[in-house]
């Protein structure tokens, strides 16, 4: 059988105080308590071994100690690690990270805001592209607008386009200096498999591939669009190895790397070698390429760095102004991508 729970109201009988000043006291309320009567309540909660409730600690300072992360697939690795970064941050602050998943709904990300401004979380951070749907940007705008005029703040990781703190990657320039290396290896045909179509980081990447070919001279790709997930990279490159499109291509471009692992994959079920028949590479440089034969060239993204920025950000004060950082891409060259 549990103990039973010490109330707020014992505590201020027993101290002498009303039920108000021992929950300024012990709830933390910005309302000032003189010294003596704070130290009287707070000896007695200690002998009689009463717990604040953290909800009632929330009210009273209309803040708690939560940051919210909210990311689109934490069984992908970019947003893991992006969760690393926000949580080392968060905890060298003595706050506590409470995560969400929207599966990539744009209205589950709103009802997870609105839910942690509901807890009175101190801050959330955003983490995963913006989508081309105005009318989901707007809602998701409103929310934010919502939680910062209770006193929470937001930052993101993706494009800068909700008027927060933003963590910004370079999709674009890192996929066009990686078509330019790609090209200088003499590959003259290529394919991407692509995001949907309305992720701004899938059309960014995509976008940034073509301007890169087109800088080196090179015919535009072929383009297969699927999921941003393993099995959505493995179903996209079954369909151009099925189609006549296969044979225009001797490097492939995945906008992710897990895109990409699932590619792998796929061409090896179909006895395509890697890197002797087709080139293969992918973007963000997750950990799991660690173990991945032939090792994938990418692009890398500094992921647990850019999560600790974005939790940087959202717990610093700053200005009125919104700040974005701009993080840079850096190609790598490994063995799945080979001279043609």
């Amino acid at each position: 059988m549990s103990a039973r729970q010490v109330t707020l109201a014992e505590v201020a009988k027993q101290a002498g105080v009303s039920l108000a000043t021992a929950s300024r006291v012990l709830n933390g309320s910005t309302r000032q308590v003189s010294e003596d009567l704070s130290d009287r309540v707070l000896r007695t909660a200690e002998q009689l071994g009463y717990v604040p409730n953290a909800s009632a600690q929330a009210l009273a300072r209309n803040t708690s100690s939560l940051v919210g992360l909210v990311v689109h697939d934490i069984t992908d690795p970019y947003f893991s690690c992006i969760a690393a970064g926000v949580t080392r941050v968060a905890e060298e602050n003595g706050l506590v990270v409470v995560l969400g998943t929207t599966n990539r709904s744009p209205d589950r990300e709103v009802e997870l805001l609105s839910t942690l401004r509901a807890h009175r979380a101190r801050a959330v951070v955003l983490a995963g592209s913006r989508t081309t749907d105005r009318a989901a940007q707007t809602r998701l705008a409103a929310e934010i607008d919502a939680f910062t005029e209770q006193g929470g703040r937001v930052a993101c990781v993706s494009q800068a386009k909700l008027g927060t703190d933003t963590v910004v990657p370079g999709n674009r320039a890192g996929a066009r200096a990686l078509a330019r290396e790609l090209a200088a290896l003499g590959h003259k045909k290529f394919a991407v498999l692509g995001g949907p179509s309305e992720l701004v980081v899938a059309r960014d990447r995509l976008a940034g591939f073509k301007a890169g070919l087109a800088d080196a001279g090179v015919a535009p790709p072929v383009v297969i669009n699927g999921p941003l997930t393993r099995d959505g990279g493995h179903e996209a490159a079954v369909e151009l190895l099925g189609t006549r499109k296969s044979a225009r291509a001797t490097c492939v471009f995945a906008v992710t790397d897990v895109m990409a692992m699932g590619a792998m994959a796929a061409l090896r079920e179909q006895g395509v070698r890697v890197p002797e028949d087709i080139s293969i590479a992918g973007f963000d440089d997750i950990p799991t390429l660690r173990d991945t034969v032939p090792a994938l060239s990418t692009v890398r993204l500094p992921l647990e760095e850019m999560g600790e920025i974005a939790a940087g950000l959202v717990l610093d004060a700053g200005g009125d102004e919104a700040r974005t950082v701009r993080v840079a891409g850096q190609v790598v060259l490994r063995a799945s991508t080979g001279h043609n």
